[in-house]
């Protein structure tokens, strides 16, 4: 209960009770009269004199365990109850979070084997914890690129981790420093709380790789199956396979994310040493990344080009040279330019206002 407010009442009253007290056996009645009075008119005048700081630590009673309160209160904790507090004993640990603080850990599976470290669950072994990049492996990421100058394609060879995920790793790490410049606040408590409950890659050399990069996607087409009738003496490649399935599907070489390594590899197997081969590597790789950015500088400055813009006071108006007739075979065309321009009609829309409210 927290303490009452002091009061200047309550302590002339005190001092009022205590010389009644000195005062001779003839002023009993009168004083024990005053004293209800003054009790009534201050009913917190023991506490006013018995002045307690308001704490929140947790009374002795709270710390004990749950069976102990039971205890002190003199009540007999049930069988169940007994057994059920027993149980919640055990899993004090996962209070606070602590590294890959997983049930499985404690609780087996239901055949009572022990289970693998990465599954939550311990009677599910289908869901296991994927790794995530530690804030070390990031900070390579982000120094092997920005620091070192390498391409994406380098970095996402020599640590074995996607190149999207390389790219969005150095997006972040970014905007991290950013904000570390700025002076904005960083959630690095929870960051360090999420990261001790699940399993991490430090992308140390002889780690196995984080993840496949060089995965290619399976067209639909290429699911059926084909006989192609083809001469003995003709040598039948991976480009012909793909036409035959179509004359737009492409071979894997030319789908894969980093067709550089496959260059590589067949460099090193012909005999080429193998820095040499890795050095070659990443000079492609950095020419091919050149040339996509030219690329995509050109598309940019292509459009730019079409565009015209006619600034206001209030609004930017960007106009463009269009076809409607570019609607392709079936009409349906991705690119082409709809008469509704994909915006809703809000004529009949209840309470819009329909009239020009303002002219500039």
């Amino acid at each position: 209960m927290p303490p009452r407010i002091p009061c200047n009442s309550c302590q002339t009253q005190q001092l009022f009770l205590a010389s009644l007290e000195t005062a001779t056996s003839k002023s009993v009645v009168p004083s024990a009269s005053l004293a209800i009075r003054s009790a009534a008119q201050c009913p917190s005048t023991t506490s006013c004199g018995n002045r307690r700081v308001f704490s929140t630590t947790l009374a002795k009673e709270a710390r004990t365990k749950p069976t102990d309160k039971l205890l002190l209160k003199g009540k007999q904790p049930t069988l169940q109850k007994r057994l059920f507090l027993e149980w919640i004993e055990k899993f004090e640990r996962f209070r606070e979070p602590s590294e890959m603080n997983y049930l499985s850990r404690v609780i087996k599976n239901w055949e009572g084997q022990p289970v693998a470290p990465n599954q939550p669950f311990p009677c599910n072994p289908d869901f296991r914890s994927e790794p995530v990049l530690s804030e070390a492996a990031r900070e390579k990421i982000w120094h092997a690129v920005i620091k070192n100058g390498m391409p994406l394609k380098a970095v996402s060879a020599q640590y074995g981790v996607d190149m999207r995920r390389v790219a969005a790793v150095v997006r972040m790490k970014e905007i991290e420093k950013q904000w570390e410049r700025e002076g904005k606040p960083l959630a690095i408590p929870y960051a360090k709380a999420m990261m001790k409950m699940l399993p991490k890659a430090e992308l140390n050399p002889g780690d196995p790789p984080f993840e496949p990069i060089n995965d290619i996607h399976v067209h639909s087409y290429t699911m059926q199956q084909l006989f192609v009738p083809v001469s003995e003496s003709r040598h039948f490649t991976r480009e012909d396979a793909a036409k035959a399935f179509g004359d737009h599907i492409l071979p894997p070489d030319a789908k894969m994310r980093i067709p550089e390594l496959v260059s590589m590899e067949k460099r090193i197997a012909e005999g080429m040493d193998a820095r040499d081969a890795q050095a070659l590597f990443i000079q492609e790789a950095a020419e091919s990344e050149r040339k996509l950015a030219e690329r995509e500088q050109a598309r940019l400055r292509a459009e730019e080009a079409r565009r015209i813009r006619v600034q206001t006071n209030r609004f930017e108006f960007r106009f463009e040279q269009i076809n409607a007739e570019e609607v392709g075979p079936t009409g349906r065309a991705r690119n082409a330019v709809g008469w509704r321009y994909g915006v809703p009609f809000y004529d009949r829309r209840r309470g819009e206002v329909k009239i020009p409210t303002k002219v500039e």
